[in-house]
């Protein structure tokens, strides 16, 4: 019988290389043995151990299928099987599968558990989110005193920090009597993922101190927490280590460490570190791109994406991504349509971190209808999803959408975030509309994002634009936190609303409270300084731009100096920086000068900005009608005559006003001569019933008065 066994199973191992699915050779029975003589028993345990190797040759080669019909199969299975079979299904990530085979094998009688296959089902939880079953495991495990195997203490740690249960991990770590490499990379893996970088490094010292020596895993654990948390000189000192071990040499290590100079700002380190690189996988140029457009590189990151199409490497979704962000950036909506193209071709366009980018490279392109095509095909969607659509929305000035999305979206049961709260928010500021946007504070605080830096911002500035300063200043003021963003918002609100000396103020604060003003900060005092006509002190803070903030002025800044200038009548002074600016001249700088100069009367500088206008945009109707009532304010009725006759000959015709009224939670535009509402024809035909009220009521004053004259003769 022996002999009959090992040919089929030589068989079964042969046919295993070939993928075959065939096992009718191993129908073999396993009497129940009953007082068997010795040899025979020998024969079952060398079965059962050839077998086994069968099965795990299987696992091992990636043919899980065949393994699961071997396995089913088996009239008798001991714990090696039980072992193999279920840690085929933990590492191809079918948990549920895994923890299904786990809880028969619990109940099978005469099996025994054991460290190992303890292990591969806390595996299973951590991958699987089950908390109540991985810690029903623990308490188990306490019970058997298995918790003090390292390999069930490790897969203990391990699957509390994937959970989320980051201090029961910790528990676990610290009351483990023996660690090995695993259990400290579980923790600093565990602490990274959770965002505890700092205190991940401070496990990742102890572990050196400990002299337990470090694999790639670790070095690239506590790598990434150097570059989460810019720890650039500690990152350094970890680099100096894996190049002692000849760790650099590995594809994950030398992406990680790129990854952390990029991060800390080391560009030219990362780079350095990618062309060194002997092999670059998919990971590493798709580090080298996104690292580049998050510092503002995008041309680079397009650069780099070409050559990486020019090697073998095929780009994955996250390489998409990273690309299509950069050409968002860029403007380029023609590079963005043709990669749509391309991920469409491949089949990635269902991954939603390519789609999200395709609908934010739509958005930032001002093309919101293709944006909606793409969000309405996807067949799931995630946060960022709904948030794109919002903030594309709001910031391309359609309100009405973007609340319509924020509202879509709650009904699906998605929970808004930050981003979504403080796109609609700006849409409430903007559009004063300040019932909608009280609604919208409400329920930011039932969410408990009150104290979030962004939220808070947006809620300051919505009250700001709203006309409520004392309600934006009383949330200020209840911050927990301090931070830039919402200081610049409170400086900005107080300038809006002409209280300058408190914005000016609230600027000077900012040293005491341990903040550094910003570019946008300084743009916030600017104004003012402009709007209180401090003219010699807006000139101080933008010198100091420069000389103690080490920024460089941006347009934004020349242009709050410039409108600074011309409120306080300087219109030479601010043409001559407006021609010294290190800036193309737009029109935005030259329009300022143009309004200054009808104020004041100054019809030969308001004729030079109107020229320089009139170059940069032929039909701007605003500029002619400005400058044809200057010359009419100074009784030059034939150049106002010309400039008319020049507007009307050109078919520049002057854009109508529009306005608009939130009536029953919803906010409708109107604009002159536009009958495209929905209810468009009661609302003209009310209104032709006031304007005929209007009209009789005019003719009845008309009779009275002449009644009164005709009495009075």
């Amino acid at each position: 019988m022996l002999l009959s066994v090992r040919s089929h199973v030589r068989r079964l191992c042969a046919v295993s290389t070939m993928v075959c699915t065939d096992y009718r050779y191993l129908v073999v029975s396993y009497p129940k043995p009953q007082a068997s003589p010795p040899k025979t028993q020998i024969d079952n345990h060398l079965n059962m151990q050839e077998i086994n190797l069968v099965l795990k040759n299987l696992v091992k080669t990636g043919h899980l299928n065949n393994a699961r019909q071997l396995f089913d199969k088996m009239l008798q299975r001991d714990e090696i099987s039980w072992t193999t079979i279920i840690s085929g299904y933990v590492n191809g990530m079918n948990t549920t599968e895994a923890l299904s085979l786990f809880s028969k094998m619990w109940v099978e009688p005469g099996l025994h558990m054991d460290p190992f296959i303890l292990s591969l089902a806390l595996k299973a939880c951590g991958l699987n989110m089950s908390v109540s079953f991985g810690e029903s495991l623990h308490g188990y495990s306490v019970k058997t005193d298995f918790v003090n195997s390292v390999f069930v203490g490790s897969a203990l740690v391990d699957m509390y920090m994937k959970i989320g249960k980051v201090e029961e991990g910790c528990i676990v770590f610290k009351e483990m009597p023996l660690r090995n490499v695993v259990s400290w990379t579980a923790i600093i893996a565990g602490l990274v993922r959770a965002g505890y970088n700092k205190e991940a490094l401070a496990y990742f010292s102890d572990m050196w101190i400990q002299k337990v020596g470090c694999d790639t895993y670790t070095f690239s654990s506590a790598l990434k927490a150097c570059a989460d948390s810019g720890a650039l000189n500690y990152g350094r000192e970890i680099h100096c280590q894996t190049l002692k071990k000849g760790f650099t040499a590995v594809s994950f290590v030398a992406n990680t460490l790129a990854t952390m100079y990029n991060k800390c700002g080391k560009l030219d380190y990362g780079l350095r570190l990618f062309e060194s690189m002997t092999q670059r996988d998919v990971v590493s140029w798709t580090t080298i791109i996104m690292s580049n457009v998050q510092i503002g590189q995008e041309e680079n990151a397009v650069k780099a994406f070409r050559r990486m199409r020019e090697t073998d490497v095929s780009p994955n979704e996250f390489t998409f991504a990273a690309v299509i962000s950069g050409c968002a950036t860029l403007g380029r909506i023609e590079w963005g349509e043709q990669l749509h193209a391309h991920v469409i071709r491949l089949g990635l366009v269902d991954s939603l971190s390519v789609a999200n980018s395709i609908m934010a490279m739509y958005s930032k392109c001002w093309q919101l209808d293709l944006a909606s095509t793409v969000f309405q095909g996807l067949s799931r969607r995630d946060i960022i999803s709904w948030s794109t659509m919002i903030s594309g929305y709001a910031q391309g000035g359609c309100g009405e959408e973007a609340f319509d999305y924020l509202s879509w979206m709650r009904r699906e049961g998605a929970r808004p975030n930050e981003f979504a709260f403080a796109s609609v928010l700006s849409v409430c500021g903007n559009m004063a509309i300040l019932e909608q946007g009280k609604q919208l504070h409400a329920h930011v605080l039932c969410v408990g994002l009150e104290q979030n830096t962004m939220v808070q911002s947006a809620l300051i500035n919505m009250y700001s634009k709203c006309g409520s300063i004392k309600e934006a200043s009383k949330i200020f003021d209840e911050a927990e936190y301090n931070n830039i963003v919402s200081w610049t918002a409170m400086i900005n609100g107080y300038a809006e609303h002409g209280y300058s000396q408190e914005a000016i103020d609230l600027f000077k604060k900012l040293p005491k409270v341990g903040l550094r003003p910003d570019s946008v900060t300084f743009i916030a005092v600017l104004a003012a300084c402009s709007h209180a006509g401090l003219v010699d002190l807006g000139f101080h803070y933008f010198n100091s731009l420069s000389k103690v903030h080490q920024i460089c002025p941006s347009k934004d800044h020349y242009g709050c100096m410039i409108d600074l200038l011309c409120r306080a009548g300087r219109l030479n002074d601010a043409e001559s920086m407006i021609q010294s600016m290190p800036f193309q001249h737009d029109d935005v700088v030259w329009s300022t000068l143009l309004r200054a100069c009808r104020i004041h009367g100054d019809v030969d500088c308001g004729k030079r900005a109107a020229e320089k206008i009139l170059q940069l945009d032929p039909n701007c109707a605003v500029t002619h009608i400005t400058l044809a009532n200057m010359y009419a304010a100074k009784g030059k009725w034939k150049e106002a005559a010309e400039v008319r006759k020049m507007m009307k000959s050109k078919g520049v015709v002057k854009e109508p006003g529009w306005s608009w009224i939130k009536f029953k939670d919803r906010v409708s535009a109107f604009v002159s001569g536009d009958r495209s509402h929905p209810e468009g024809e009661y609302i003209y035909d009310v209104l032709d019933l006031l304007a005929s009220q209007a009209e009789m009521r005019m003719q009845e004053m008309d009779f009275l008065l002449n009644e009164v004259q005709e009495s009075q003769r």
